[in-house]
């Protein structure tokens, strides 16, 4: 049984800082890329940063400079830096593992950045 459980999500100023982890079962991990997609209400989902099984990442235009995401193999978690927010970055953030024609999402953390 496949399961990817995000967590770190929660209410954040604008200019603070949150990091997500996400956290795989049931997967051959290292193998896998690994991703993050977020989706504001009203909004289509979007990536926001993918990193391969090699380590490339690839950034959304929005984030790219503020987010950092990285990946444990060891640990089968993948992580989202996320600095210097903004009330944009406001969304339902996902979790999201891709190999071949297997695709597999979490449930989603809410991330919330308003003063």
């Amino acid at each position: 049984q496949v399961q990817l459980v995000e967590s770190g999500g929660g209410l954040v100023e604008p200019g603070g800082s949150l990091r997500l982890s996400c956290a795989a079962s049931g997967i051959s991990f290292s193998i896998y890329d690994m991703a993050w997609y977020r989706q504001a209400p009203g909004n289509e989902r979007e990536l926001v940063a993918r990193i391969t099984g090699v380590y490339r990442t690839k950034y959304g235009d929005s984030v790219k400079g503020r987010f950092t995401i990285s990946r444990d193999n060891g640990k089968k978690t993948v992580y989202l830096q996320m600095n210097s927010l903004k009330p944009e970055d406001t969304a339902v953030y996902y979790c999201n593992g891709a190999f071949r024609y297997s695709k597999y999402w979490g449930q989603g953390t809410q991330v919330t950045v308003s003063s």
